[in-house]
Formats: structure tokens, sequence, C-alpha cells
């Protein structure tokens, strides 16, 4: 028998804890004591390294309190996903004040509401606080983050504004909820998205979507990570959480009209099965157990490794050169993520051209370099070797 490579035994640990921790979190999700047994032996820091790249630690941190394993780091987690949970609830219904004495619309989105559905505090790791705003107020909107104290890191950029304030405020402030640069009916399904939200009660400005809607934009939003660097198995745990609420009281007619509308269909179905199947602790096909895989070596955000594979065979076609050149020249269209400017003469294109060598070189040389390294290494599909 062949010795395994160092390699391979590094990512044996990695799935071996993998599958601790998902059995945790269904423990952690049904108010069940994780079994003594699957607990032998085993080592928190390994353990507590894969929870934390799901974000998943605090939710670990319960099962292994319930078992009676006391574990600093987790119990730290916990203790700070609460505090994080409870100070961002505090702070967000400071800012939503201002936008409704200032006039303007809000929808809190992702883990603002989610969060709220999960069994106890904190289960739900909460990064930021999402929220869709009025795109026409934008300037208005950092006035007054502004004035409480906030930085704008980011404004103009994508479809959020990003706003920090220490020790942990962290706000993004969505102008659409996707990119017109994303290929697929998602940013033209979304544009006009107000008409469908409904009026939160109590509120002048506030607004929230149709339960249908929410679970819809969820997905959504987990497929544009999924198909890029991938998404992790908090994704999974969500779409349980989602399903064990409101699947009961869904229109599943209307659901499947939207769903075929946003060509979704065949991943949420995959994604349903797949999280109902791992908190029913049913045995998965092959396929399904590949499909988990991506899942839990993706982590919370992807990897590079999943990012430059998606956009070397959607824009290189299969060849490093064709991709190279695509990174350097970036189209036009895809161009106005990185520069917006670029959008008022194409005379201006070369100057983008440079302005995201320019970054690439400074504040992104990290990822960049990982991404060349991980290029050289790659086979070009052209390649004969």
């Amino acid at each position: 028998m062949a010795e395994k490579t160092p390699e391979v035994m590094i990512k044996e640990l990695y799935d071996k804890y993998a599958a601790v921790m998902i059995e945790l979190v269904i423990c952690a999700i049904k108010g069940q004591v994780p079994d003594q047994e699957l607990l032998r032996d085993v080592d928190l820091t390994e353990l507590y390294k894969v929870c934390n790249r799901h974000n998943l630690t605090a939710c670990a941190a319960y099962a292994l309190e319930s078992a009676g394993i006391s574990a600093r780091k987790f119990s730290q987690a916990k203790e700070k996903a609460i505090r994080k949970n409870i100070l961002m609830d505090s702070e967000r219904r400071i800012i939503l004040q201002h936008f409704e004495e200032h006039k303007i619309w809000y929808l809190p989105l992702k883990g603002v509401l989610l969060k709220e559905w999960y069994p106890k505090s904190g289960m739900r790791q909460m990064s930021d606080n999402d929220i869709l705003c009025d795109e026409t107020k934008v300037n208005e909107i950092k006035e007054i983050f502004e004035e409480c104290g906030y930085t704008c890191e980011r404004m103009g950029i994508g479809v959020h504004d990003i706003y920090k304030k220490k020790p942990l405020y962290h706000f993004e402030i969505h102008r659409s909820l996707f990119s017109n640069l994303f290929e697929g009916p998602f940013f033209p399904y979304y544009k006009d998205i107000k008409e469908r939200l409904i009026k939160t009660e109590g509120t002048e400005y506030g607004y929230h979507f149709r339960d249908e809607d929410y679970y819809l934009y969820m997905l959504a939003h987990e497929y544009k990570h999924f198909s890029g660097g991938g998404t992790g198995v908090r994704s999974l745990v969500d779409t349980y959480v989602i399903l064990k609420r409101f699947r009961d009281s869904y229109d599943w007619d209307y659901l499947a009209e939207e769903l075929e509308k946003l060509e979704l269909t065949e991943f949420e179905l995959r994604n349903r099965l797949l999280a109902e199947k791992l908190f029913a602790r049913e045995p998965l096909a092959q396929d399904e157990q590949e499909y988990l895989n991506y899942y839990i070596h993706s982590g919370t955000y992807g990897t590079l490794e999943n990012a430059v594979n998606t956009a070397f065979e959607k824009y290189g076609k299969g060849s490093k050169l064709r991709f190279v050149l695509f990174r350097i020249f970036t189209p036009p269209r895809l161009l106005r993520g990185a520069a917006p400017w670029v959008e008022k003469s194409p005379i201006l294109i070369p100057a983008a051209w440079c302005y995201r060598l320019f970054r690439g070189m400074t504040s992104s040389r990290k990822r960049v370099t990982n991404e060349i390294k991980y290029l050289i290494n790659k086979k070009d599909n052209n390649s004969k070797e």
C-alpha cells in the first residue's frame, strides 16, 4: 500500500473533524446531547479550526456544553457571538430610527432576520448588518453613519457601501440586491424589488419580504457564492432552519414558478434535500456526498481555488493564456465593479485596466500572489501533460 502524502493526511483529518462538526451542529439545532463516543479522543484545537472556518463555533459550543465538555475557545466564541448580536441589534435600531427620521426606506437582509430563528442566542454568528436602502439617498445615509461615529470604508463600488465603527460594528448598506455584472436572471428579477415588499408594522419606512420571497433571496444569494468561490456548511444549516420554520406554510406553487424564473429549480431541490437528509442523519448517495464535500471544503466565504477554477473555465475557456489576458484586459462590462467611473467614457478603459493592476499589486497583493501561484500549478486544459 502506497504511503499517504502529507496533503492526503491533512485532508483526511479535516474531513474527520468536519463530520464531528456537522453532528455537533445537528445536536445543537435539534436540542440533543452528542454521543460521548463521538467526542472520545477529539482534538478540540483541530475541531475549533474547522468550526471556525464555517462560522459554526458558537453553535458547536452549545452542543459541547450539553455533553459536559468545557472548551475555552468554544465558550469564548459563543459568548462573543451573543454579545455581538446584542450590540449589533441595539446599534441597528439606532440607525434605522435615523432612517425613519430622514424618510429613507429600508429592508433588513440575511442574518439580521435568520439569527432569530435559530434555537438559542448567538448560534447564528453575524459578521455584519446587511440592509437594502433607497439608493437615491446614499449621501444622506453616509451623513447619518458619520454623525454616529462610523467610517465609510467603501462607497459606490459593487452593490453595497461599507461602514464600520469600533469595537465591532459593521454595516453593509446595499443599493441593490445583485450586481448587473452577475450573469443570469438575478439582477433583472430583483431590480425593482421594492414593489414586491411588505410594509413592516410599526414603521413608516421599514419593509420585509414575503416569507417565500425571503427563501428565494437566500437561495439566490447562496447560489451566487456557491457558483463562484463556494459556500460553507452554515448555508445548509440556514436552509434547514428556514424550512423547519416555514416549510409547512409556504405556497410551493408560487415558489416553483419563481424558482423557474430565477433558474434555481435544480439548485433548490438539491440544496433542500441535502439539508434535510443531513439533519435526519440519513445515508447520502455518492453524488450527495460529493455535493456535501464541496460545502465542507469551501468554508463560509468560499476558496480562492474554487473562484479561480470557475473563472478559468468561464472566461479562460480552459486556457491559461486566455485567462491571463482576460484578467489584465478585463472587458468594460466587468470593469464597472472595480472602477464605476469607467462608464463615463470608453477613453477611461485603459485607465481602469491600470488602476486594477495597481490595486492588485498593492491592497490586493496577497490574493493576486496566491492566484498566480495557483494558476502556475494548474494544468492548462489544452496541455498534453
